[in-house]
């Protein structure tokens, strides 16, 4: 097995934190893979994984030597394509992006993408947890809020407008709310990435500046699924963009409240790696996604 071949063996091992795995991934014997990393570490003369019956896991130069392993094979596949007679992608992509995101709106279309382009593959993850990038060894990843990490490269999609929700039957417990006073009476359903944070109240535009009313809640939720759910089964009022409710307001399921009241909408990114070069593969799948999100997507 040459450098090349070795160093493709170690990603998918540190990827997959299985020899097992990444043998059967590549169609090699559990053997090989093993043998192939413990050459690279005594070439290397250094620990790259550590190994337990359970699973495998990186070092921490294990770690940078993962992330140089990705950038280095990004541009030996660049160069290929450059010579390449077919314009035929090939290979695999690693994306993240929100669950309710990929559920009600890429993955039905995913089938149109490969099928343009039958030589790939996609691991797919569905999280509403801030990724590490790099260290997870993401391609791309679809994020909505703020971004924060200077070390990644940003594609702005577009804002994601906000709205106000509750179900018929919250309605009809409580009554329809009409201006921020009535708010007191009412129950909003809390949004937290970590639970035991400090609930966000009712956000609202006000003149040029955003403010907040504090709200009681009783249910707090860490994921964008149990966020719409817990409006359809009427535990309060629902603050989320608007994207992901219109089928609801559509079949009856929700009623939009306080229109006049809009939340700051959420900036919806692409971001991946800082490289010199980036695969054809992944510019091509950003360059669908960012097609499709901004034509169907956003409001």
């Amino acid at each position: 097995m040459n450098r090349v071949e070795a160093m493709s063996l170690f990603v998918r091992v540190a990827e997959l934190q299985s020899f097992t795995a990444a043998a059967l991934s590549l169609g090699l014997p559990k053997s090989s893979a093993s043998q192939a990393v413990s050459q690279l570490e005594a070439h290397l003369k250094v620990q790259l994984l550590y190994r337990t019956t359970r699973r495998v896991q990186l070092t921490h130069d294990g770690q940078a030597y993962y992330e140089r392993c990705r950038e280095v094979l990004a541009e030996l596949d660049e160069l290929d394509s450059m010579f390449s007679q077919t314009s035929e992608l090939t290979g695999a992509l690693r994306v993240d992006m929100p669950v309710s995101l990929a559920r009600n709106f890429l993955v039905p279309r995913l089938p149109e993408f490969l099928g343009k382009h039958p030589g790939l593959d996609i691991e797919l993850s569905c999280t509403d947890r801030r990724v590490d990038v790099v260290a997870e060894g993401f391609d791309c990843v679809v994020r909505v809020g703020a971004l924060s990490d200077s070390a990644l490269m940003s594609r702005p999609l577009g804002l994601m407008r906000m709205g106000n929700y509750a179900s018929p039957a919250y309605l009809t417990r409580h009554g329809e709310p009409k201006t921020l006073d009535d708010l007191t009476h009412h129950h909003l359903i809390h949004y937290a990435l970590h639970l035991g944070a400090r609930p966000f109240g009712f956000e609202y535009r006000d003149g040029d500046e955003y403010k907040v009313v504090d709200m009681p809640g009783r249910i707090t939720v860490n994921n964008t699924e149990a966020f719409s759910s817990a409006a359809l089964a009427g535990l309060g009022i629902l603050q989320s963009p608007r994207t992901g409710n219109r089928h609801h307001v559509a079949e009856g399921r929700l009623v939009e409240i306080l229109p006049q009241y809009e939340a700051e909408p959420l900036p919806m990114s692409l971001i991946y790696p800082r490289r010199r070069h980036q695969a054809r593969r992944v510019r091509a799948f950003m360059d669908w996604v960012a097609e499709i999100i901004t034509r169907d997507y956003l409001d």
